[in-house]
């Protein structure tokens, strides 16, 4: 049995006061140091991402805080009171 297809998902941040932002969500079960982003510079921040299709939610740690993504469309509310980004991998 192969590995599922997947593919390569962009996710960018900006914060030009951020010193470590990375990516926790149900892809990598909400660890928050597990997936960091590479800084780009200018408060830029990257990373991308090999998943295989589904539907997977998501926020950004900045230096320890969880934070929506802006540019998400799609947010859902979370157990804690606020919300989880969603992308849709297909």
């Amino acid at each position: 049995k192969s590995a599922p297809e997947t593919r390569n998902v962009d996710f960018a941040f900006h914060d030009p006061a951020a010193s470590a932002v990375s990516i926790a969500g149900t892809f990598n079960d909400w660890h928050p140091s597990a997936t960091p982003m590479v800084a780009l510079g200018d408060g830029r921040w990257s990373k991308t991402l090999h998943l295989p299709a589904g539907i997977y939610e998501y926020l950004f740690v900045v230096d320890g805080r969880w934070v929506a993504d802006p540019g998400s469309a799609v947010t859902v509310s979370n157990p804690f009171g606020g919300i989880n980004c969603c992308v849709n991998v297909r």
